[in-house]
């Protein structure tokens, strides 16, 4: 029954294979899905730029990272997982030892999961031992007038020792504030890092690709794709609080994965003329789909909405802004995943 059914697939992919019509669709596509992902990762950091300053800054940034959290689950859990789960249970690879007799989908996305739960703690870990020193009160002896030897503070007045109470309250607020900060610079890094995984792998696919049926619903369904997912990692990389420079070559380095991975594919069949379908394709594809949905999933659900929505102290002191934010979850992930429908 399973060689029935490889035999009929194959019958089917080989009435839409066609390498000239494929090749034109993939140079639109380049150039479309750039454009597309330029449009999707700046608006969100154009909109908080317009937003700073004003009095809505803080609850507009709030509310599009939400969205982008929405974006960034369906991402993983409606797009990236089931298409691992598919390459990994096609008849060719399914029917296959050790493929056949462990579910390997579920396993390296959970080790996904478990590195970016290492590096997120390893990392946070390094920032609050490099960032946060106490202050320490200064010990000296002196000898009194009855000659004995006591440790006493160097502060001797309640007016210094208040003056410098204040200041250390000071540093330690600042301290807190940075590391803030810094944690989600650290989580825009390694969320970019899962996305371009999981972008390059879709366009070597789609480089590789020869079947101009599976490459025609790609191509609109992809841009729409890059508009949305582009907007979850520039919502991250907005309230992260970059630099001008590094804010740009986050944006661009997203922009240009995929249509990269395009012409990487292209440029790999053309030399190797490498089947995209064959079983070694499909089982790369799937451990390194089910790899970057591990990630995903972790930073959206630990780092994005559960920092928000249990942790963000303005969010629990105003209820219609949690509401907001539900909403702009549902709408996000929403979104996304209606998008299945055609990629």
């Amino acid at each position: 029954m399973a060689v029935a059914a490889c035999s009929t697939d194959f019958i089917r992919d080989s009435a839409c294979r066609d390498g000239h019509a494929a090749a034109h669709l993939k140079f639109i596509s380049i150039f479309l899905i750039f454009f597309t992902s330029v449009i999707g990762v700046s608006l969100p950091v154009l909109l908080t730029r317009f937003f700073h300053g004003k009095p809505l800054y803080d609850k507009a940034i709030l509310i599009i990272k939400c969205f982008a959290a929405g974006v960034i689950l369906a991402t993983s859990l409606v797009h990236v997982l089931p298409d691992a789960f598919d390459a990994l249970s096609d008849c060719q690879v399914a029917s296959q030892h050790p493929w056949r007799d462990f579910p390997f989908c579920g396993l390296v996305t959970m080790i996904g999961a478990l590195l970016a739960l290492l590096v997120d703690v390893t990392a946070t870990s390094h920032v609050e031992h490099s960032h946060y020193n106490p202050v320490e009160t200064e010990e000296k002896p002196r000898t009194d007038s009855a000659g004995d030897i006591g440790l006493l503070v160097s502060v001797d007045s309640k007016s210094e020792i208040g003056n410098l109470g204040g200041g250390s309250c000071h540093r330690r607020r600042e301290g807190e504030e940075e590391l803030v900060k810094l944690k989600q610079k650290l989580v825009s890094q390694v969320l970019e890092i899962g996305i371009i995984f999981h972008s390059v792998i879709i366009g070597v696919t789609m480089g590789m690709s020869q079947n101009q049926c599976t490459i025609k619903p790609l191509v609109a369904a992809l841009s729409f794709h890059q508009i949305f997912e582009g907007m979850g990692l520039g919502g991250c990389i907005a309230q992260a609080g970059f630099s001008f420079t590094t804010t740009s070559y986050m944006c661009f380095m997203f922009s240009v994965t995929t249509p990269m991975g395009i012409v990487l594919g292209m440029v790999l069949f053309s030399i190797t003329g490498y089947d995209d379908s064959s079983p070694k394709a499909l089982i790369m594809e799937g451990l390194l789909g089910s790899f970057s949905s591990g990630i995903l999933i972790y930073m959206a659900l630990v780092d994005l909405i559960a920092v928000d929505f249990f942790h963000n102290k303005m969010m629990s002191s105003n209820q219609g802004l949690k509401r907001g934010c539900f909403v702009a979850l549902l709408l996000g992930s929403a979104s996304m995943s209606v998008l299945a429908l055609w990629a």
